[in-house]
């Protein structure tokens, strides 16, 4: 159903929590539903188009973004530090033969501390001034590389794709059945 739509929210998920798609990779969603697959978690892999739309996206290919995170870091460091609480680390996967950092629970908690924070500021201005220029960022778009190198040498790793979580979930404008990709020869 369209309108019955998961997000994930999991401990590690890498840009926080959310519905999640792969931009323009096909091949890889399809990659990543067969690995889900092998380790029983579905019966059969499957693709399914998004349309969304990204409207106010925290853009980690986009500097000034990139930069923005620390100070978040920073702070939920200290939070924990006063709650007396351990700080979440990103992990290599024990199947993950090229050490990937696969889990990224430190990254998924940064992220969701940021969007904790941005609330609370909101909901802070709200309270003060009847009102609040901030706002909540609707999707996270990252690069990501993974998988080894396509070839000796090579910095370019064969699972790099970019991946979106959609947080605010009237982003997305429908689902479709994707058609079959074109084979090079």
């Amino acid at each position: 159903m369209p309108n019955d739509i998961r997000r994930s929210q999991e401990k590690f998920d890498w840009l926080g929590h959310g519905f999640y798609v792969w931009e323009n990779n096909q091949k890889r969603a399809m990659q990543w539903a067969k690995d889900k697959q092998k380790r029983g978690a579905i019966d059969k892999p499957a693709v399914v188009g998004v349309i969304f739309q990204l409207d106010l996206c925290f853009d980690l290919t986009d500097a000034s973004y990139i930069e923005f995170l620390p100070k978040f870091y920073e702070s939920m460091i200290q939070d924990l530090a006063i709650a007396n609480k351990a700080i979440p680390k990103n992990k290599n996967h024990e199947k993950d033969k090229h050490q990937d950092l696969l889990i990224r629970e430190l990254d998924c908690a940064v992220f969701e501390y940021m969007h904790q924070k941005i609330k609370e500021q909101i909901e802070s201005n709200f309270n003060s001034r009847g009102g609040s220029e901030l706002k909540s960022f609707d999707t996270i778009r990252g690069v990501f590389t993974e998988g080894g190198p396509v070839y000796d040498g090579a910095a370019i790793q064969s699972r790099t794709h970019i991946q979106i979580c959609i947080r605010n979930l009237n982003c997305i404008k429908g689902f479709f059945h994707p058609r079959e990709l074109t084979k090079f020869n």
